[in-house]
């Protein structure tokens, strides 16, 4: 399902929205105000991975989406990064958190407050 962030539609890998969101879908998706997660594992090849780790990563800020987690098999020896107090006026986040592989991550707020992206998802640290 997509997020609609003006009149652009991002598709992340998995989201968290509210079960009622009849005021905020339409054909393309869900409309970003609705968003409490998104979650995008980065995909190979340069351009997939600048997709995910900068633009995505700015638009889901700039949407004021609260939580925004990337696992990726790209970074270094793989990294969880986790992005929370989105600017929307700066397309940036307050905080940003990463970690290898193997390291637990917790999310901070929301539905999803509590949820453990550890070695279970990640697999331990490759070294």
């Amino acid at each position: 399902m997509g997020v609609i962030l003006g009149r652009e539609c991002w598709t992340p890998d998995v989201l968290v929205a509210p079960e009622d969101l009849d005021a905020h879908e339409d054909e393309l998706g869900i409309g970003a105000a609705a968003v409490r997660l998104v979650v995008e594992v980065a995909s190979p090849g340069r351009r997939n991975q600048g997709r995910d780790r900068i633009r995505k990563r700015r638009e889901y800020a700039r949407a004021g989406i609260p939580v925004y987690l990337l696992i990726d098999d790209y970074d270094g020896q793989g990294a969880v990064t986790l992005f929370t107090g989105p600017r929307p006026d700066k397309a940036d986040w307050e905080d940003i958190h990463r970690v290898p592989y193997g390291t637990d991550v917790t999310i901070p707020e929301g539905p999803a407050k509590g949820f453990v992206i550890g070695e279970g998802i990640t697999g331990p640290k490759r070294g």
